[in-house]
């Protein structure tokens, strides 16, 4: 969990209350300011709005979200924004401090999970530690981005919001948002035949696993070293036991590990079973390179196309 000290607020406020920063620009000044926390949201208001907003992603490319500390400048950029988008639940609870220390009357916020309907983490499926995770309070799963079904509900969101806020362009937003909606679509039905024309429907993750929402989505079975984004991802040779008997039992062909992450146990589950490891996108943040080159969130998914065809088959 994020968080910051008293004496990071109070410098953060004094900035706030002391900065009147204006564009050179003034045709930027005429644009409203949309500020994201992580690289799915940004994507998606991108798509929709293209160069008719100033958008800001808070936290930077190839960074690690959920470690991520806040500065005085992203305070001042939230502080500045007319829309403001951010994921909601446990994790951002840094960002749940920033907003009720400034003037939010002004602003739009969006939160990601009240935009669908969320599911809890699931421990029953998660390899063991030495105690079971049973015993632990469940937690509200944030990655809701993960299903193309919930990007379309959250794309419409942003849409709307966004028609609001900037009512002159509403007709730009909205022609935007149906094409981005159509691509969404196709990528949902892409992601439904190869699952309804696999092989098998269980993954294994020598990782943590971001993907409830995808594999609930598509009805897929999953084994995880670590659930959700947990912070703790220490193995141990329980863990490695339990998610190697699965590989064999399941005949699985391909373990996964996401993005931005070590390959440590995924390749250990590997060597043990003689299967191949391949990344498959949770689209949490885009590397440096990827970022400076465009990638889109439709990119990843589509990569995760080919990924899932030969997990499954």
């Amino acid at each position: 969990m994020k968080r910051f000290g008293l004496v990071f607020l109070i410098v953060a406020i004094f900035l706030l209350s002391g900065c009147n920063i204006k564009s050179s620009n003034n045709e930027d000044n005429k644009k409203i300011n949309v500020v994201t926390t992580i690289f799915p949201q940004y994507d998606f208001t991108r798509q929709i709005a293209k160069d008719k907003v100033n958008l800001k992603m808070l936290i930077p490319p190839g960074a690690e979200s959920h470690s991520y500390e806040p500065t005085p400048q992203d305070i001042i950029n939230i502080q500045k924004s007319d829309l403001f988008i951010y994921v909601g639940g446990e994790n951002d609870e840094w960002i749940k401090n920033i907003l009720s220390s400034i003037d939010t009357s002004q602003k739009t916020i969006i939160s990601l999970i009240d935009c669908v309907d969320t599911l809890d983490e699931n421990f029953d499926t998660i390899a063991p530690d030495q105690e079971s995770h049973k015993n632990e309070e469940k937690e509200t799963d944030e990655h809701v981005w993960t299903s193309p079904v919930n990007a379309i509900k959250i794309t419409k969101k942003i849409s709307e919001t966004l028609c609001k806020l900037d009512s002159k362009n509403s007709d730009f937003y909205n022609k935007n948002a149906n094409e981005y909606i159509k691509k969404l679509n196709n990528l949902n039905d892409s992601f439904k035949n190869i699952v309804s024309h696999s092989k098998r429907n269980t993954l294994v993750f020598g990782d943590r696993f971001p993907f409830r929402y995808f594999t609930e989505e598509y009805g897929l079975n999953y084994y995880a070293a670590f659930p959700g984004c947990a912070s703790q991802t220490d193995t141990n040779a329980t863990k490695l036991s339990f998610l190697i008997d699965k590989i064999k039992k399941n005949d699985i062909p391909v373990v996964l590990k996401i993005e931005l992450s070590n390959d440590n146990i995924a390749r250990s589950l590997a060597e043990a079973t003689n299967t191949k490891i391949r990344t498959i996108y949770s689209c949490h943040n885009a590397s440096k390179d990827d970022f400076e080159n465009g990638i889109t969130y439709l990119d990843y998914m589509n990569k995760n196309l080919n990924v899932l065809e030969e997990a499954l088959n």
